[in-house]
């Protein structure tokens, strides 16, 4: 989701990444559906695994509670967001996880002095 609101909040101004260290085999079809809702489109992505050499392309790296599973370099800015895990929610516990994201893509993204669009 978060990957879904930099590509839209940015308008493609940044490049993004997204990826997990121990991704599902499918994106949650409950996150999908929530993203929908706002004019975001995620049925084409695929879950991916975080390399190393995806933290060494980014300037930022966001992570949801990976810790130590996580590719570390020295040098990148880390952001750990304490959010609820979407999976095996349902649509009504997932909006607020939802909205709770965009809020924290808008504020990193006026903080790298990209100013939100939408």
């Amino acid at each position: 989701m978060a990957a879904g609101f930099v590509r839209a909040l940015s308008g493609g101004a940044v490049e993004v990444r997204s990826a997990g260290s121990m991704p599902a085999e499918r994106i949650n079809p409950v996150a999908v559906e929530a993203m929908l809702e706002v004019g975001v489109d995620l049925r084409d992505e695929q879950p991916k695994v975080l390399t190393t050499q995806a933290v060494r392309a980014s300037d930022v790296v966001v992570t949801m509670g990976c810790g130590d599973a996580c590719p570390y370099v020295p040098g990148t800015r880390y952001e750990d967001w304490a959010l609820d895990d979407p999976a095996g929610q349902g649509i009504e516990a997932v909006r607020p996880i939802r909205d709770e994201i965009r809020g924290r893509v808008a504020a990193l993204l006026r903080e790298l002095g990209v100013e939100p669009v939408g």
